[in-house]
């Protein structure tokens, strides 16, 4: 079983590594063709909208409540069962998505004001973000079409084409910089384009396994009602981590012009060891979770959940390393061209600093949240991470008032660490309730990996910091020079840290086995 789902977790984490690396290519145009300023900022508050919903609904609710319910209609039942359940869900989700489309495009102007209060004072940069939102609202609509089809393909075992789809809009968004390099309305053009072109490349997949079905409406049918009853605490726990992003946004357009792109800059750094790594692991095993509870295999259930807590540590803590010592060098490297300047990679270093603190924190919640939906258990992941918004929210707006106050330049670096704080809290309170339930029993030798780790995070931190340099070298170097030094810490920050994990007994093949060691 654990060979199957490390198969399944390197396919979704390769096919997510080429969508990061676009995504690099593509957040490096943006901050070469745009900077950090007004028209980004409005640009970026477009784009995160739709992705509020994206990751509250599609990728959130509706997602983990899907998955688990379609995987036991398709294990416990037949094909033909599977495909009306596909046809009935698709129907109903598309009508609805319809409705909250129209009314998003018309309500613009007061979505922008909710997430984008302090483009009040400046009435060209609200209507331009509005202007934008009208092409990018309706994106939510075609990824959550797409996820839903994700989700089916993923329960046939079917990893490659949802993981390798979101390449499409980095592809798009790299490409509308030709269209037109000089207006950020190309960039919204382009989200437009690239939610209908995700939706329809997942069709021929579907169409392979004959569960492309003409949808229907069925707003009473029990499976769709089963659903709903699943998503609604889950879309308010999803609602109450997006409520975090959401203050922190609105409060960083309150600091002038260019917290919301550093803060976005520091985040996609952030969320690239994310998405390949701890989002591929969530992926992978909640498919095979949701079979096993269905089975009522609880020793199995406890051994994927150890499983992938161990390949998420080992891979994700030398990730956070890399992201709190070399904040400085990952950004000039990245984003330091053009009109991204030099003032702008240091503030954005700052927040990545922040995000780097909380990076396991965000980890294990994508790993520890699929041990809860496998088992349609929607409610209790609600309570914590309403805790968790409380702690992070409290943090935020005291350290908000307090660089107001005091005008701290670096103000958006509280709102980056109020948002490290409150994944970690949900992150302990999510891992405590699955111990205490009994619902994940730690394997062996835990304490002894625990060292291993330690060692070798030890001596990755003490090599980058000793190679890294001066900030000033980064800001003064061509890109040639910064790419061949960034690649050379990287080469050697993995040499040490794997070789340091050899000397210290960890194998490979621990993880087939689901032992780390002896």
């Amino acid at each position: 079983m654990s060979r199957s789902l490390l198969k399944s977790t390197g396919l979704v984490g390769l096919m997510t590594l080429l969508s990061r690396v676009l995504g690099l290519v593509r957040e490096i145009m943006l901050a070469s063709k745009f900077g950090a300023g007004g028209g980004m900022d409005a640009f970026l508050v477009a784009l995160m909208i739709p992705n509020f919903g994206r990751r509250m609904f599609a990728e959130g609710a509706f997602s983990q409540a899907f998955v688990p319910v379609f995987t036991e209609v398709k294990t416990t039942g037949s094909h033909d069962d599977a495909r009306d359940m596909v046809a009935v869900v698709a129907g109903t989700l598309g009508g609805v998505l319809s409705v909250i489309t129209v009314l998003g495009c018309m309500a613009a102007p007061l979505l922008v004001w909710a997430f984008a209060s302090g483009f009040a004072v400046d009435p060209d940069k609200a209507a331009l973000s509005a202007q934008l939102l009208r092409w990018t609202f309706p994106y939510l609509m075609f990824i959550s079409l797409t996820s839903m089809a994700g989700g089916v393909l993923n329960a046939y075992g079917h990893f490659g084409v949802p993981a390798f789809t979101p390449v499409i809009l980095n592809v798009c968004l790299i490409a509308s910089a030709f269209i037109d390099s000089g207006s950020v309305q190309a960039l919204a053009w382009a989200v437009f384009a690239a939610g209908i072109l995700q939706f329809l490349f997942q069709w021929p997949s579907l169409l392979r396994l004959r569960l492309l079905p003409r949808p229907r409406w069925g707003w009473r049918d029990p499976r769709v009602r089963r659903i709903v009853s699943l998503m609604v605490p889950v879309l308010i726990g999803s609602s109450v981590a997006q409520i975090s992003l959401l203050l922190n946004t609105n409060l960083s357009t309150h600091l002038g012009d260019g917290p919301v792109s550093w803060l976005y800059y520091a985040n996609r750094l952030m969320e690239f060891p994310l998405g390949i790594f701890s989002i591929a692991i969530g992926t992978a095993i909640l498919p095979t979770l949701s079979a096993q509870h269905a089975l009522r295999s609880t020793e199995d259930f406890s051994a994927t959940l150890d499983w992938s807590l161990r390949l998420m540590l080992v891979i994700g803590l030398p990730a956070a390393v890399g992201m709190v010592v070399l904040a400085g060098p990952l950004v000039a490297t990245v984003y330091g061209y053009g009109r991204f300047q030099a003032s702008d990679i240091t503030m954005t270093a700052y927040a990545l600093w922040a995000y780097g603190v909380g990076f396991i924190g965000f980890s294990l919640i994508k790993v520890l949240t699929p041990g809860f939906y496998a088992r349609q258990n929607t409610r209790q992941p609600v309570r914590y991470a309403m805790i968790g918004l409380a702690v992070g929210m409290t943090v935020s707006v005291i350290l908000f008032v307090l660089a107001r106050h005091y005008d701290v330049a670096f103000g958006h670096v509280g709102l980056a660490a109020s948002t490290s704080i409150t994944a970690w809290v949900n992150a302990m309170l999510l891992l405590r309730r699955l111990r205490r339930d009994a619902v994940y029993l730690p394997g062996i030798a835990w304490r002894r990996f625990g060292l291993q780790l330690l060692a070798a995070n030890l001596v990755l931190a003490l090599v980058a910091f000793s190679f890294a340099g001066a900030p000033q070298w980064w800001s003064e170097a061509s890109a040639a020079m910064r790419a061949l030094r960034s690649a050379a810490l990287i080469g050697a920050g993995i040499f040490v840290y794997f070789g340091t994990l050899a000397m210290t007994g960890v194998r490979p093949r621990h993880f087939r086995r689901q032992v780390v060691a002896q």
